[in-house]
């Protein structure tokens, strides 16, 4: 057994594209060796923005055998009476003609390891020299080595081999790599980091350290750390500090004016302020890094005074200027302004507002909210740092002493920014949230520009998610039929068919995503699919009724419970069009059927009463005490009997049965 290293030497390669690229690789390679019958062990990968490099641990020397039978014609066929092969033996000899000698793993891997290199995915691609090949930069080097054997191909005009080149400033030395054990260590004695964890640990503690010499500590980004780690080989930390003058901006859009065109990290005091100070990483340690802080200092200063100009001139607008030039810009060029879109937010926020309560500013802030929430898209700071928008309106709602609701609310509608991310803290955000993301799904699928399989360019699914997120963080149990029905309507869809022809795949798209939620929180697919079957317009209500019958799955007697209630649903659905009747007790003849008939009249109204306290558990157990005279009921009468008056009162009863528990899930959907 011996181990693999293959590293690829390029020019700098966007820290974006690295480590979605080492998966690729390392996942096609592994692929190719069992493709190709190579036993192998587990793979891990190295980078630097100048190399790509994965390693297999334990390759086996040689390919495993194939071995197959393939029935051949018969010997007296196949042999003459001397013994001599036939005609006949030779064509089959050809036709299943395979080595018993297995392939070298060396020589295999001189084929795969291009392949892999070559198909190696990236955003975009160059090409360059006269070369008829691309990759994300032009490669320099292959290194390639299976134990100390080096594995020979060429790529355009380069030729494998066992060197690598150190740190680009402060080593930049051919090195040799006797075998793949010897990587990290030489690497490493040549100033390059080339293990991304090591690597991290070691950004970490130099902007740690560094931001200790100011008195103060790094504001956590874990964000910019991991694309950081991707900028440098060897981190090394430098201390800067620009005027305090420009502490008068929001802080918001300072540390984004050092995050996202410099790569800076901020530094904030122990109550969590902002000092006027940053950390910038270096990817080489210089004689004098007062000098490289200098540098620093000069190119912030000149980003910071922008970031002012930029913040000042917005302040020089009020919030009705702002929203009247949302007149023009476009939402979509199908759907109108974001000026329209924020009338219909208005609606829709109101709408909900007196859903969830009455008699409070709730309804105020959140239309109050809707109005000023997109206001922010044509300020200055925002065209100039996109990331910022909701912050900003924020921001700009509370300088003109707008409610704190209502400015919570401008930043918090956006929210889940990402999945798994932050949601609203307050209720009128909350509201909001929801109204924009019912507007941005119903509106997209109004005009047919609904995500695929392949496809969500407008992020429906994460809208979707996030909506039902918000939905069971505030216990919402407003009806997302009557929401998506008045979006519609605000959108101009009329007429009952149409609006059906709509509001029928947005609510197929929202209940698929909580099956996928309910699934990633641990839920069987069949109580899944039995809860969500009965109803999913209720968010909160779908997520009490799956924990309430995952809870009585396992309970010791649940199996027999629910062979008896699916044995009543499928009765019932076997008799097609059947509608219940009243029931008459006139017409029972066996003890069984009042028995049955007595405990459903007493469970009945204390399943309604549970339900109404939102207790599903406790109308479930209700339930489930109707299993001994299900099963008595079934024991003592033939159900389809043959006179029709009785057959239709004993199916009624049943029919009324299978609607009370039907009212949480379809028993005929849980597998026993």
């Amino acid at each position: 057994m011996e181990t693999l290293l293959l590293e690829i030497g390029t020019e700098e390669i966007p820290a974006g594209y690295i480590e979605p690229a080492l998966n690729a690789i390392s996942s096609m390679l592994l692929q190719k060796m069992t493709d190709a019958r190579i036993n192998h062990g587990s793979a891990r990968f190295f980078a630097t923005p100048r190399r790509l490099a994965v390693e297999v641990q334990k390759v086996a020397a040689k390919q495993k055998l194939l071995i197959s039978e393939v029935v051949g014609p018969p010997e007296k066929v196949a042999f003459n009476e001397k013994g001599q092969p036939t005609v006949a033996a030779k064509k089959f000899a050809e036709k299943v003609g395979v080595s018993v000698n297995a392939l070298t793993t060396l020589t295999l891997l001189k084929n795969i390891l291009p392949k892999v290199i070559l198909s190696t995915p990236f955003p975009k691609t160059m090409k360059w020299a006269e070369l008829d090949i691309q990759f994300a930069r032009p490669i320099h080097s292959i290194l390639s080595l299976l134990g100390e054997k080096i594995i020979p191909f060429t790529i355009g005009d380069i030729k494998s081999g066992r060197y690598t080149c150190g740190h680009y400033f402060m080593n930049n030395t051919k090195l040799k790599i006797s075998s793949p054990e010897d990587y990290i260590k030489t690497l490493r004695s040549a100033k390059v980091l080339v293990d991304l964890q090591a690597r991290k640990k070691s950004l970490e503690k130099e902007i740690d350290k560094a931001a200790k010499k100011v008195g103060g500590k790094i504001l956590p980004d874990d964000e910019l750390v991991e694309i950081v780690k991707n900028l440098v080989e060897y981190p090394v930390a430098t201390v800067g500090k620009f005027d305090k003058k420009f502490l008068e901006v929001p802080s918001e859009i300072l540390i984004t004016a050092m995050r996202e065109h410099q790569k800076y990290f901020a530094v904030i005091d122990n109550k969590g302020n902002l000092m006027p100070c940053f950390i910038a990483v270096n990817n080489t340690r210089t004689k004098d890094m007062n000098l490289v802080s200098t540098g620093h200092e000069w190119v912030l200063r000149a980003r910071l005074a922008d970031a002012q100009f930029f913040y000042k001139s917005d302040l020089e607008y009020s919030s009705k200027d702002r929203v009247e030039k949302l007149k023009g810009v476009l939402f979509q060029a199908k759907l109108g302004s974001m000026h329209e879109k924020i009338v219909r937010l208005q609606k829709i926020g109101g709408f909900l507002s007196d859903k969830v309560e009455t008699g409070s500013d709730l309804k105020k802030h959140v239309t109050r909210a809707a109005w000023l929430c997109k206001a922010d898209l044509v300020s200055h700071v925002v065209v100039e740092f996109p990331k910022l928008q909701g912050i900003m309106g924020r921001v700009y709602a509370s300088v003109t002493n707008e409610p704190v609701a209502v400015a919570k609310a401008i930043e918090e509608h956006y929210r889940p920014i990402y999945s798994g991310g932050e949601l609203p803290g307050t209720r009128a955000g909350a509201i909001l949230a929801i109204a924009d993301k019912i507007d941005n799904i119903c509106g997209f699928f109004s005009v047919g520009l609904t995500p695929t399989g392949a496809s969500d360019p407008y992020a429906l699914r994460r809208q979707g998610i996030g909506l039902i997120q918000i939905m069971l963080d505030k216990n919402f149990s407003f009806s997302l039929k009557e929401i998506i029905e008045k979006s519609l309507n605000l959108y101009g869809v009329k007429g009952a068919g149409k609006i059906r022809e709509i509001a029928g795949p947005v609510n197929t798209f929202i209940q698929s995503r909580m099956t996928h939620l309910l699934a990633e929180q641990g839920f069987s697919k069949d109580v899944i699919q039995a809860v969500v079957s009965v109803s999913a317009d209720n968010v909160p209500d779908v997520w009490n009724r799956a924990k309430a019958l995952q809870n009585l799955k396992t309970a010791p007697d649940f199996e027999p419970l629910a062979v008896a209630f699916k044995r009543v649903v499928n009765i019932i659905k076997k008799v097609k069009g059947f509608k219940a009747k009243p029931i008459k007790e006139n017409l029972f003849e066996h003890d069984s059927e009042d028995a049955l008939y007595s405990a459903y009249q007493a469970v009945k109204d204390n399943v309604s009463i549970n339900l109404k306290k939102g207790d599903p558990g406790q109308a479930l157990h209700e339930i489930a005490t109707l299993r001994g005279p299900v099963d008595a009921f079934f024991d003592g009468v033939l159900v389809m009997a043959k006179e029709t008056n009785i057959r239709n009162n004993r199916l009624s009863l049943l029919k009324h049965i299978a609607d009370l528990f039907e009212t949480i899930a379809d028993f005929s959907k849980i597998s026993t």
